[in-house]
């Protein structure tokens, strides 16, 4: 498998080049089950010898676990500092939302001190739709901007789900003030609205990441955790797909993966992980989408599956200020 290293892309114009599979610390912090420092530390240490290079949590995921636990596996690593790439959020928490300049500068301190970092590469204000878009344009962005001047952050970011966030936001800012986005759920079989934004978001210089290409779930053999927002009938049609994949003797998470990996405009896919397992199935998925490509008659099928509820999405905060 290390014949073919896998893919780096460019972020935007922020000069850093990001392996085309992330890796989403998400689970780290127990989100989806309990996982042991040592497995914390070995997926972690997988993920950097197989090729990932870029690592994305918050302190939001788990209560600070996440960054707790991705900084002992970074530390574990004893690899030089600019061989990884570190996104961390600020302005969500166990707590609720709190985007005053205030709490996102107190915020940068202390998720540095839990991944024993003296600086992030990127940090993004955490699913803005849930605050004032108003205030994250003249309050937020202006307090990380210093941040950036003082050295603790090298790239500001901004994440949700309603794609209409974004435009709202680099429309109201100095164009280069904001270098990244990061959306999620908005591009995999079942929802590819996200494409129609990248012509803009290409003109605006911004870097483009793009999380969750299960779906949170969705688009797995398994099937949504309990509390998954998406509406009954697009849950069905994804657990149909999914059946359909099986009986075929293909895999639903890997297809969903590499459909999500062959847009180069995106520079990289998030994914969450927790294991060894994953972490080699992610890669090969990426390493076999290099190599052999697509699965041209099986993707198609599954998109015929889905057609009935494609672009469907869930209500996600408030949508304006």
């Amino acid at each position: 498998m290390a014949a073919t290293p896998l893919e780096r892309r460019p972020l935007g114009n922020t000069g850093l080049k990001l392996s085309c599979v992330g890796f989403g610390a998400s689970p780290l912090g127990n989100v989806f089950g309990v996982v042991s420092e040592s497995d914390a530390i070995a997926t972690v240490r997988r993920a950097f010898s197989l090729g990932i290079n870029f690592f994305d949590t918050s302190p939001y995921y788990g209560a600070t676990l996440s960054e707790k636990m991705l900084g002992k596996a970074l530390k574990a690593l004893g690899i030089p500092r600019n061989e990884y790439i570190v996104s961390t959020k600020c302005g969500r928490y166990k707590e609720g939302f709190d985007f005053s300049a205030e709490r996102v500068t107190r915020s940068i301190d202390e998720s540095l001190e839990r991944l024993q970092l003296d600086y992030v590469d990127i940090l993004q204000c955490h699913d803005i739709e849930f605050g004032s878009l108003d205030q994250i344009v003249t309050e937020t962005i202006p307090a990380l901007l210093k941040l950036k001047e003082a050295g603790k952050v090298k790239f500001i970011g901004i994440t949700g789900l309603p794609l209409g966030i974004f435009s709202y936001v680099l429309d109201r800012v100095p164009p280069g003030t904001v270098d990244v986005i990061l959306s999620y759920c908005h591009y995999g079989i079942n929802d590819s609205t996200l494409e129609d934004l990248l012509p803009y978001l290409k003109s605006k210089g911004v870097g483009i990441i793009s999380a969750s290409p299960l779906a949170m779930g969705l688009l797995t053999e398994s099937g949504p955790p309990e509390w998954h927002p998406a509406p009954p009938e697009l849950k069905a049609a994804c657990q149909a797909a999914a059946a359909y994949c099986k009986e075929k003797g293909k895999n639903i998470s890997k297809l969903a993966v590499q459909y999500s990996l062959s847009n180069k405009d995106i520079s990289t896919i998030l994914v969450g992980m927790n294991s060894v397992k994953q972490v080699d199935e992610n890669v090969a998925a990426a390493i076999e989408l290099a190599t052999v490509g697509k699965d041209e008659k099986t993707l198609p099928e599954i998109e015929g599956i889905l057609k009935p509820v494609k672009n469907q999405t869930w209500p996600s905060g408030i949508q304006q200020s």
